[in-house]
């Protein structure tokens, strides 16, 4: 055994260590006030050093670097084969350094990341920082809510330029231009979301996004935000709202849904403030709780406002396929690996945190 520890000793020591760093992760994460510290006073300054030199670039740098892991893993399975084959006597030795590389090359990415971003999900959130919580809702509260949101898009919708099919037709350059001012108003609510923002990076495969489901990222190895471009336009002001409220440290999902919907429409921009109305979380949540309400508040919705969603529904239908299933699935189990018990359901809360703020 000694001998068999020596042989990969520093594979086995980086193994060690990476697992040590994991356990302590696993142990600590639950003590609030030391993960409260740890993104206050490490993490987040280090995201943000990092951030001012990957912002350098115009290009995602997350992008260059998932690329260039891909390939080395691919690599390292190529030449790993090989060797194991020439290695005629000591194949199993071969295969097994091969495997340690690729596990402590894994792991050591995956410490990383609960580092950057997994002790977020263990920090205080928007709700503990601002005092308002998530309630549960009435059928009538809620439909209230809808009612006050439905009419707020319509009016919305009368600023926003179209083209000649009645659709949304913002150039996304000046979407992106705008998107480091429009939490300046919903800073003088909430001081705790004041910071300095960067304007977000357009994805350069965003058609891989859409088919995997997605319409940006928050990277927390990088500190940048990223954003698809090919999906339709007219969301992609609140989807970039959505992925500043990361920036902002903040790791819920159905929290950061919330603050993109506030921040846009107390922007002062139109385009934000028709993009980020939240009528769509509010009406999903009303179609399953009352049918009827649902067809009136919808039928009242403005024809522009109409072919926007039916647009970007005709657009996510084209992208369900095994790999959208797959990777929702896998980002689903990542959410409830981090105590957000909810997983990609609870992107629903955001429906209870506007009706207790509204």
């Amino acid at each position: 055994m000694k001998n068999f520890f020596s042989r990969y000793k520093k594979l086995h020591i980086w193994l060690l260590v990476l697992l040590f760093l994991l356990a302590l992760f696993l142990i600590f994460r639950t003590d609030r006030n030391l993960m409260n510290w740890l993104v206050t006073e490490v993490t987040q300054p280090m995201k943000d050093a990092v951030a001012s030199v990957c912002y350098l670039v115009s290009f995602p740098v997350i992008e260059i670097l998932y690329i260039l892991a891909g390939a080395w893993v691919v690599l390292h399975i190529v030449v790993s084969a090989v060797k194991i084959h020439r290695s005629k006597g000591h194949r199993r030795s071969a295969a097994y350094r091969s495997f340690l590389i690729l596990l402590c090359v894994v792991l050591t990415v995956a410490d990383w990341f609960c580092l950057v971003w997994g002790i977020n999900y263990y920090a205080d959130g928007f709700q503990e920082k601002s005092g308002l919580y998530a309630q549960e809702v009435e059928v009538s509260e809620l439909y209230r809510v809808t009612a006050y949101f439905t009419e707020q898009v319509n009016a919305a919708s009368q600023a926003i330029p179209r083209d000649k099919n009645g659709l949304f037709a913002v150039s996304r350059e000046e979407i992106f231009a705008a998107s480091t001012s429009i939490y300046e108003n919903l800073c003088d609510e909430f001081p705790f979301l004041e910071r300095q923002d960067r304007v977000p990076k357009p994805m350069i495969f965003s058609k891989l996004l859409s088919a995997m489901g997605f319409t940006g990222f928050y990277a927390g190895f990088t500190g940048e935000s990223v954003l698809n471009v090919d999906s339709p336009a007219a969301y992609l002001p609140c989807t970039i709202a959505h992925e500043l409220a990361h920036q902002r440290g903040i790791a819920s999902e159905q929290e950061c849904n919330f603050i993109a919907i506030l921040a846009s429409t107390q922007s002062g921009n139109p385009v934000y403030a028709y993009s980020g109305t939240g009528y769509v979380h509010l009406s999903n949540a009303l179609y399953r709780a009352d049918r009827e309400a649902w067809q009136e508040l919808r039928s009242q919705l403005d024809e522009g406002v109409l072919a926007d969603i039916q647009n970007n529904s005709a657009y996510w239908d084209q992208w369900e396929s095994p790999i959208d299933t797959v990777s929702n699935a896998i980002y689903d189990t990542m959410l409830k690996s981090y105590g957000q018990s909810d997983g990609i359901q609870s992107y629903g809360t955001v429906v209870d945190l506007l009706v207790a703020y509204y």
